[in-house]
């Protein structure tokens, strides 16, 4: 199973073989460093059987669209590749929008589209379509209805 984690906080899930985390890494404010609960930095690999299988992304406050796309499509993409989970549950969290103040981040319901194509190709290539995902976060409600209107618009194409 691959967790992928788009939210700006980390989660303790209990049996996951592979984690994967875009958050936020700033010296100050809201959900930036450290990151709650404290955990979820980029030195983090997993633990027992699932050592190796651990990606956490620190992103600075103020990343948008082009940032997470990079994540997304250089550490995400090969970290699934060495992987090749057979099953995929998307925490999504969408305080990383644009106009969400306590992200800080500026992630578009365009970029948001974006990462749920990289996730939904990943998960044809190795899950034949096994995808979970649930919603995790957001605190700006305008934000939060158009960003998740263009994932579940991406999730029915």
């Amino acid at each position: 199973m691959a967790e992928i984690l788009r939210e700006l906080d980390d989660s303790k899930g209990t049996a996951f073989w592979c984690k994967l985390l875009c958050g936020a890494e700033a010296p100050y404010g809201g959900k930036q460093s450290p990151f709650y609960p404290g955990t979820g930095s980029a030195d983090e690999k997993g633990t027992g059987k699932g050592l190796g299988f651990t990606c956490n992304v620190p992103l600075s406050a103020g990343c948008g669209d082009a940032e997470y796309r990079k994540a997304f499509l250089e550490k995400l993409r090969p970290a699934a590749a060495a992987f090749k989970p057979d099953f995929v549950l998307v925490s999504m969290g969408f305080d990383a929008a644009k106009d969400d103040l306590l992200g800080q981040m500026k992630v578009t319901p365009e970029g948001f589209a974006e990462l749920t194509h990289i996730i939904k190709e990943l998960v044809e290539q190795y899950c034949q379509g096994r995808l979970v995902t649930v919603l995790e976060g957001g605190y700006n409600l305008e934000s939060l209805a158009a960003s998740v209107e263009a994932h579940v618009r991406v999730l029915m194409q």
